[in-house]
Formats: structure tokens, sequence, C-alpha cells
């Protein structure tokens, strides 16, 4: 079928103001699955991808990656999916359905993955995200939301969500007591300090100042709270976590954190740095200690985190927003003033 045209708002420059954008959607083929756009999250990589700050960018763009839609329409070879359903849609659109990574419920490390937005559909055509009317996206590469769970708060779920999920899995249902830190109490940060605590894991917010403690404390009942700048609490600390997920998306010196860990605690990444980041090995030998990555998540894995969230009756904490707000919104997600994702209703925005 061909492609229909839709309304979005795309950054045409590394300034990453948005504005209208009209462009027309790629064919639909018969495993895909049109969705009506009902809301789309506002992560830190949308500002980060505007500004080319992490891959080349053909402009314009149109950002969003966390994407909640209705299905309007399905191809004749779809049967995950019928009209009327709520979807959701992550950071990817594609992968090559070949390699290892593909064959092993692990597409997000496929070599040939297609991002959503700020890439190239296998026709040749450019891809585009959330903060539009419409999209189309192949039947694999799209989510059930559960009834149980409100659109608005499903969104964050579908990239920071799961970017927290997938990494912490490993220590779900273990058989010894977890002593868990989450470092930076953002989008991501939030999220996984809320999942930890569902996992029946002990959990400590690393934090440089103290003005968060009342929120990890009494809004998301974190066990403990660390303030990094403070020399007397971190050597305290020290030895004591098995493992600590780093979610801070900037520049950050590692070693106060690799002398939290007991030996064999991992330093998980899944905030990305624009520039390196230094240590000294000397810790990690003598500890058998380990800095390890962890991106986004599986397909699977997305559909478990949504069920997770329903299952345990989790609240997203989010600020809804419309679409002739969004310049604002990035403005003050640069300065962390938000608590703690922005989430935008594009159906109810005018796009125009």
């Amino acid at each position: 079928m061909e492609g229909r045209r839709v309304i979005g708002w795309a950054a045409r420059d590394v300034s990453a103001h948005l504005s209208p954008y009209s462009f027309t959607l790629r064919k639909t083929g018969p495993e895909d699955v049109v969705l009506k756009v009902l809301y789309c999250g506002v992560d830190h990589t949308d500002l980060h991808q505007m500004r080319g700050e992490l891959m080349p960018i053909n402009y314009p763009l149109v950002p969003g990656h966390e994407v909640v839609g209705e299905v309007v329409e399905v191809g004749s070879e779809v049967n995950k999916f019928k009209l009327g359903d709520k979807v959701g849609v992550g950071c990817l659109v594609s992968s090559c359905g070949k390699c290892l990574s593909c064959n092993s419920n692990n597409e997000q490390y496929c070599n040939q993955r297609v991002f959503t937005y700020g890439a190239v559909n296998k026709d040749g055509t450019p891809t585009h995200g959330g903060f539009s009317s419409a999209m189309v996206v192949h039947q694999k590469f799209v989510v059930q939301i559960p009834e149980k769970l409100a659109p608005e708060q499903a969104a964050p779920l579908l990239c920071a969500g799961v970017t927290a999920y997938s990494p912490l899995k490993q220590f779900n249902n273990s058989d010894k007591a977890i002593k868990a830190g989450i470092l930076g109490l953002g989008g991501v940060g939030h999220l996984a300090v809320l999942i930890a605590k569902a996992m029946g894991h002990h959990v400590t917010v690393i934090s440089s100042s103290e003005k968060k403690k009342v929120e990890a404390l009494e809004h998301l009942h974190a066990d403990a709270f660390l303030v990094s700048s403070n020399a007397a609490e971190m050597e305290g600390a020290a030895a004591s976590l098995d493992y600590i997920l780093d979610t801070v998306p900037a520049f950050h010196s590692l070693e106060p954190y690799i002398s939290l860990l007991k030996a064999g605690g991992k330093l998980i990444f899944v905030g990305v740095s624009t520039k390196p980041l230094h240590f000294n090995n000397d810790e990690l030998i003598l500890g058998n200690k380990s800095l390890t990555g962890s991106f986004i998540g599986s397909m699977e894995e997305t559909q478990e985190i949504l069920d997770f969230w329903a299952e345990k009756g989790l609240s997203t904490m989010v600020e809804v927003v419309k679409m002739d707000y969004i310049n604002k919104a990035f403005e003050r997600l640069e300065r962390n003033d938000v608590r703690y994702r922005f989430v935008l209703e594009v159906a109810g925005s005018n796009l125009e």
C-alpha cells in the first residue's frame, strides 16, 4: 500500500529546535502495522541525536522512540495485532533477522539494527520517530501494551524502562540478598530504583548532592542514599554493593564508584557519555570487579518490562505535555528540571 502523509515535529539542524514537518510514511508491507501515535516519551538521547553528538545525522530528524499508539491498519500477514490494539514501539524498527544476536533474541546487538529515527529503512527511506501523527513498523518490533497500563505510563518503559530492566534481570530471583546501587536519578535512574526494589534488592541511590535525598527515600522508597561528594559517606560504603547501574549520560569520574563494589561486583553502564571515561584498572584486578555495558533491551524484554510493571502495579512518574511545549521541555530536560520523564500527548496536540 502507498505510504500515507503525516505531520511530525522535526529538528532541521544541530540547534535541535523542533518545528512542524510533513512527510510520507514508507509503504505498508504484509507484516507491517500502522499505528496512530497517542503518546511518546521524551529521552535525553533525543537531544544528543538532534545535535548530532552520537552519530552523523541527516536532517530533518523526527525524534521519539518511546511510542505508544493504536493500531489503525495491519498488513495481510500480521498475526500478532488487530485494529484497535494499544501497542508500543521502542528504539528499533528492524534488524537483519539472521545473525547470532537476532537468532538469540538479542536483536538490539545486531550490526544491521535500524533505529526508530535517524536511520534508513530497508527500502532506502529515512526512519522517523514518534513525534509524529502515525508510524509504520514491522510487527516483530511492536509490543502489546497491557490493559492495566495507561498509555502515558507505558511510554517511558519502551526505552528508559527496558534499559534498566535488561541488565537488572540477571540479578532477579537470586538466592542471596542483592545490594544494588543506582547512580543518577533521572529518567532511567528513577525507573531502575523501582525495578530493583520490585525485584527485592536493597537499593542505594548514589547522587552528587543531597537535593534528591527526599525523593529517593520517600517517593521512590530506596533503602539508602549516598552522596558521592561526601568522602566519609563513600568510605563507609566501600565494598558494599553487588552492582551499580550507571545511568549518568555525561562525563564523570569512575574510580569513586568502583571502590563501592564488593569483590566480583559489576559497574554496568547504560548512560552514554559524549566524552571518554577514565579509570585505573588496579581495583578491577585486585577485586575481580568488572565494567560492562548494556544497550536498551530485546523485543522480548520490552514486552517483559511492560508485563512486569502491570503485574507489580508500579507507577511511572511523568509530566504530560503537548507538542507546542516540546522545545521548552528539552530546555528543562537539559537542566534536569523534570520528575522524571516528559511524555508528549501527541494525539491531543495540534501538530500543524
